[in-house]
């Protein structure tokens, strides 16, 4: 059930606490997955949050959620502008910086480096993976984090705590709809 996926890969996205999320989907039925995917994007188009089918293969889905309002700031600050023109983003908005993400994706087996930008990380971790080749951090959670270890770890205790109260909530039968924060 692709609800009982969202919750576990993208609650902090759904909570408001985190710019976006990318996960893998398994399915059985491709048509059921269309179906259930088409749903979830009207459900969260109406909170302010976005549902991309970034990449399928014959078995399974790559999925990004995302806060579009929360990415189009992102994407707008200039370092951050900076760092995805170095690898070739020309954008105006967000759904046109997905777009060229999703091509990325869709070219290459491999993630580019630039993707924790779109998942929300911050700018000097992402810069730090790139220039250290995902060696070298100093502590690792939702990401390598290369500059400010205290804040990140804060996060990632944030994040957890979130995604547990979510699926102890869900397992009691408390639907996704009802635990997305609207934008």
């Amino acid at each position: 059930m692709l609800e009982e996926v969202l919750i576990r890969h993208s609650a902090p996205t759904l909570a408001g606490l985190k710019t976006a999320n990318l996960f893998w989907y398994s399915w059985e039925s491709k048509e059921e997955f269309e179906n259930s995917a088409e749903l979830w994007k009207r459900v969260l188009k109406e909170k302010g949050l976005s549902l991309t089918v970034i990449r399928t293969t014959e078995q399974r889905a790559l999925l990004y959620v995302d806060r579009r309002k929360k990415l189009e700031d992102d994407l707008k600050r200039a370092k951050t502008r900076k760092m995805l023109e170095a690898e070739g983003y020309v954008y105006n908005n967000a759904e046109e910086a997905v777009k060229i993400l999703q091509n990325r994706l869709q070219m290459y087996e491999r993630f580019p480096h630039e993707i924790g930008l779109f998942l929300g990380y911050p700018e000097e971790d992402v810069q730090g993976f790139i220039e250290n080749q995902g060696k070298n951090c100093k502590c690792c959670g939702c990401w390598k984090v290369y500059c400010n270890e205290c804040d990140a770890q804060k996060m990632f205790c944030k994040f957890k705590k979130c995604e547990t109260v979510y699926e102890r909530l869900f397992s009691k039968g408390r639907p996704v709809e009802k635990m997305i924060v609207a934008a």
